[in-house]
């Protein structure tokens, strides 16, 4: 039945379709341009009440970002592993769920999972750099190199923010009262 509706047609072909007549590398990335920076020019105000300068401002802005493609091949870098990202960002969800569902530390681990994910994100997006030329910067070979550099922050992170609460201090030397 749903094969005869669609002629023979997959999900996959429409994708496909839509990515010949340019969906994912022009109007997807204009529409998130246009709506950011319409979005912050109506929020902040910084130019007044008038819906026809923001507009016009918002279209030049969009469709100048997209007149070379460094914003497409960008986008296109950094949404997959965002996606990837939020993936595993679903597993912590379910996963801090079940282990500690109302503990107070909770807040860090979220920052702590955060942060990783937001660099991880970064990192690889920065080492495609397809979107710059077409040259990474060898990340992927320095993945050791810097797994180690994060390893050692994270432990000093937890050295320095992590301690006690009391004041150390041992030794005597001060009056004794009775």
């Amino acid at each position: 039945m749903v094969n005869h509706f669609f002629y023979g047609y997959s999900i996959a072909d429409l994708l496909n379709s839509w990515a010949n007549m340019g969906v994912f590398a022009y109007l997807l990335p204009f529409l998130m341009i246009f709506a950011l920076v319409y979005g912050i020019l109506s929020r902040t105000q910084i130019l007044g009440e008038n819906k026809g300068v923001m507009a016009t401002i918002s279209l030049a802005f969009g469709l100048l970002a997209l007149q070379f493609d460094y914003v497409s091949g960008f986008y296109a870098s950094i949404f997959p592993y965002a996606g990837m990202g939020l993936a595993v960002l679903l597993v912590a969800i379910i996963l801090m769920g079940l282990i500690a569902p109302e503990a107070n530390w909770a807040p860090f681990v979220w920052f702590g999972i955060g942060v990783v994910i937001f660099l991880f994100v970064l990192l690889s997006s920065i080492s495609d750099m397809f979107w710059l030329g077409g040259t990474a910067i060898g990340l992927v070979n320095a993945a050791p190199a810097l797994l180690a550099v994060g390893l050692v922050l994270g432990i000093m992170a937890l050295i320095i923010w992590g301690g006690g609460r009391g004041g150390g201090g041992g030794g005597g030397g001060g009056r004794r009262t009775p």
